[in-house]
């Protein structure tokens, strides 16, 4: 059995397979998912798993150079894109790498989901808990 802490296969295998630049998409509940984007359904019930969580257990497997948010965020969930400003603090601090926080209109953000190699969906049900996510390098 793997060890470590990603344990879902079809984000285990996604993020081993991600190359520089991919970007990847972790939502709530409600984001509208591109028919031709791989999804991975996580969702079991409201807020399970929390957005927070799967954003917390992604970081932990992968190197991020990029982080990409809805404007809208900031206003309308203010708690939870502090949250997510922190899991990206920390995990810079841990990797001694920056991550770049990018932010654009919502409408701009489900335009620019289209190029993500899949889309991540939690249970989430905050109003825009969503990132994007662009994929660096370890080295």
């Amino acid at each position: 059995m793997k060890k470590s802490t990603l344990l879902n296969s079809e984000v285990s295998y996604l993020v081993s397979t991600l190359g520089h630049t991919d970007e990847i998409t972790i939502c709530d509940a409600g984001l509208p998912i591109p028919e031709h984007v791989q999804r991975i359904d996580l969702a079991l019930t409201h807020g399970v798993p929390s957005f927070i969580e799967t954003v917390r257990v992604i970081l932990s497997e992968s190197q991020v150079e990029r982080a990409i948010i809805a404007e809208e965020f900031v206003q309308v969930s203010p708690t939870h894109h502090d949250a997510l400003i922190a899991e990206l603090q920390r995990d810079s601090e841990q990797s001694g790498k920056t991550i770049d926080v990018v932010y654009m209109s919502h409408e701009a953000f489900k335009s620019r989901t289209e190029q993500s190699r899949a889309v991540v969906r939690t249970g989430e049900c905050t109003p825009y808990a969503n990132v994007i996510f662009q994929a660096g390098v370890t080295f």
